[in-house]
């Protein structure tokens, strides 16, 4: 008897399985629930659904998965709640932003059940209320904003709209997890005027990098001029440092060679035949100096006995042997006795007589 039973229990479940009606009459709410079944007296509940069970029209409790016992004729499913996560599609719809722009906006949305008492006597139709807040609370949102923001603050668009929806949601036993914007539309004018927009921006960025690069270059050649002066500068003033430095030893050079030059020549003429050797020299000198007249310009002085040359050299050597005698020996030293006679010897010279030959 009871085998029977239960063989005549398991094909009238099978036949309500089959032939059951849905939830709710619209083929978008049928996707939330599984179909109703019959009392059988044992049923079996699947993971992730909730079975209402009304008792003579009345709630009387909700059947977890696995076995469950109800009492024919007096126990009847109302509802069955799937406790997944949905998706629902939100359908494109138009918004206006802060700055009067006209946009065509579509979502995703993703909540789940977490009532299904609130959920089956809550709202008549959950998946259509969620879909209608959405829809509301994001033509609101975007109201809020100007088109730039619209596409900057996305994220936080998105955040706005799920805690707007979740505040009315709360009645209904429903979480919202997730909305996400599909695509925004613009109209085609403002869609140009963003791409005229955007290449005027890009052209700006150019012209402040080409203007930045030139003035870096200028600032770069600036101070290549810069470093190049103080470099000239510098060398120049070493040149200089180091000309002055070899002129000044150039004569303290020539100052010692003629020192040392006068001392020999005192030494020469405090030898013996010094005084021959000295008349000897100053001949050569006077042909060499004679050889030299009317070279470099055309007016000439000359004494008057030019062509005596053994007077000039006689009268030189009496000029010399006078400032000898009057030099008392040894009363200077030989360089500075030297140096003293020519200096006298040029003095008692005779006054040469002005000629001018063309």
């Amino acid at each position: 008897m009871l085998r029977t039973l239960c063989r005549r229990g398991g094909a009238i479940f099978q036949q309500s399985q089959r032939a059951a009606p849905r939830l709710w009459v619209t083929p978008a709410q049928q996707r939330w629930a599984s179909s109703l079944p019959i009392n059988t007296v044992v049923l079996f509940v699947p993971q992730q659904e909730a079975w209402v069970v009304e008792r003579m029209g009345r709630y009387h409790r909700i059947l977890e998965p696995g076995l469950n016992f109800l009492i024919p004729l007096l126990d009847k499913v109302r509802y069955v709640q799937s406790l997944k996560e949905i998706v629902i599609d939100v359908p494109e719809q138009s918004a206006v932003s802060l700055d009067n722009v006209t946009l065509q906006i579509d979502g995703v949305l993703y909540l789940r059940i977490l009532d299904p008492f609130k959920a089956s006597y809550g709202v008549e139709d959950p998946e259509y209320a969620v879909t209608q807040l959405a829809q509301t609370t994001m033509r609101s949102e975007l109201g809020k904003l100007t088109l730039d923001k619209v596409f900057r603050e996305r994220e936080s668009l998105n955040s706005n709209i799920v805690h707007s929806i979740n505040q009315a949601s709360d009645e209904w036993g429903i979480r919202c997890l997730r909305y996400e914007i599909k695509d925004i539309h613009v109209p085609p004018r403002v869609k140009e005027s963003m791409q005229m927009q955007v290449e005027a921006e890009r052209k700006k960025r150019a012209t402040v990098l080409e203007s930045e690069g030139m003035r870096e270059a200028a600032i770069n050649v600036a101070e290549g001029r810069k470093q190049a002066q103080i470099l000239a500068s510098e060398g120049e003033k070493a040149e200089q440092i180091n000309q002055a430095a070899g002129e000044a030893q150039a004569v303290l050079a020539k100052a010692e060679a003629k020192a040392k030059a006068i001392r020999l020549l005192s030494d020469a003429l405090t030898e013996q035949n010094g005084n021959a050797a000295a008349s000897l020299s100053v001949a050569e000198q006077y042909v060499s100096a004679f050889s030299n007249l009317a070279k470099q310009t055309n007016t000439v002085l000359l004494p008057s006995n030019t062509g005596d040359v053994t007077g000039m050299v006689t009268q030189a050597m009496t000029i010399y042997s006078a400032l000898a005698k009057a030099s008392p020996a040894g009363s200077v030293k030989p360089a500075a006795a030297a140096e003293k006679k020519e200096e006298e010897f040029r003095d008692y010279l005779p006054p040469p007589e002005e000629q001018r030959t063309q």
